[in-house]
């Protein structure tokens, strides 16, 4: 849990899906598993949002629209149950070209202008939709979205996509608050220790390329994840 924390919120994430396959291995009961993974991504997100948002880099003028489609989308997806073996491999290759995509060092370092709300409500509510419907977070789809599209530099990037995570999680939380199983207390304060850590190094240390990279490497466990659970 600590080696997960540091590492995702490094890049702007919380670490659900790694603390899902954790928990797993250690063979907690399936029941608990997303309650207990909601539980500590709320604080890990909320840690990273206060150290990237000191650090001054957190974009909330893109995030304000993106976050208003993307928690009631979250709750839409969550209530809709599509087998594994259609959604996992497509959102696995996905997240796998976005790693390579993101590996590679671009030859352009400027950026181009965010578009409009209209397109930003319907990225928002997008990632929302499948953040419900595959449990595995918004930002894995929103960092290499920012990145890529050229709309946010990689440390901004890492800001914006912790505090979706974080506007995302919570609405999560709130609908499995009474589950919430024994124990997770412990496991919060483990991952609150790694993720103070890690968002230190991405908001303020880690140069961008060493971002960029970290991330691919975050989808890329995140794709295996998903094609292994199909």
């Amino acid at each position: 849990m600590l080696a997960a924390a540091v590492l995702y919120s490094s890049v702007g994430h919380a670490g659900a899906s790694a603390y899902l396959a954790a928990m797993g291995l250690f063979g907690v009961a399936p029941a608990a598993m997303r309650p207990a993974a909601l539980v500590m991504n709320v604080v890990v997100a909320t840690a990273g949002t206060w150290r990237f948002a000191s650090a001054g880099v957190v974009p909330w003028r893109l995030l304000t629209p993106l976050c208003a489609a993307s928690v009631p989308a979250a709750f839409v997806g969550g209530a809709v149950q599509l087998p594994a073996r259609v959604y996992a491999p497509l959102l696995a290759l996905t997240l796998v070209f976005g790693a390579w995509r993101l590996w590679a060092q671009l030859e352009r370092a400027d950026l181009r202008p965010a578009p409009g709300a209209r397109v930003l409500l319907a990225v928002g509510a997008g990632f929302g939709l499948l953040a419900g419907l595959t449990g595995i977070g918004g930002g894995i789809f929103l960092s290499p979205t920012l990145i890529l599209a050229g709309w946010e530099t990689p440390r901004r990037t890492a800001g914006a996509s912790v505090t979706f995570i974080l506007a995302n999680s919570i609405a999560g939380h709130l609908s499995t608050a009474g589950r919430v199983p024994p124990g997770t207390a412990l496991l919060a304060a483990v991952a609150l220790a790694g993720g103070l850590y890690g968002s230190w190094l991405g908001a303020r240390r880690l140069p961008p390329l060493a971002i960029r990279r970290l991330l691919a490497v975050v989808l890329v466990i995140a794709g295996v994840k998903l094609l292994f659970s199909a």
